[in-house]
């Protein structure tokens, strides 16, 4: 599970601008927003790198509050 829809949210990012920033098609992007697909490690570092946030950021704790 990731947070990637939250830090979107937070920040005013639209998930058309992710997709043209990551070079995936709006429906990848759509997806790993609404937790249908998770993104290969290697895609979480970009998306991170371009949302300006730590990897840690996108991801949800595993290990409760």
């Amino acid at each position: 599970m990731n947070r990637i829809k939250e830090v979107l949210d937070k920040k005013g990012i639209k998930q058309t601008w992710l997709a043209e920033q990551l070079g995936k098609s709006f429906n990848m992007v759509n997806a790993y927003v609404h937790n249908r697909r998770q993104p290969p490690m290697e895609v979480l570092y970009k998306i991170a790198d371009v949302l300006d946030v730590s990897v840690k950021d996108l991801l949800i704790d595993n290990k409760g509050k």
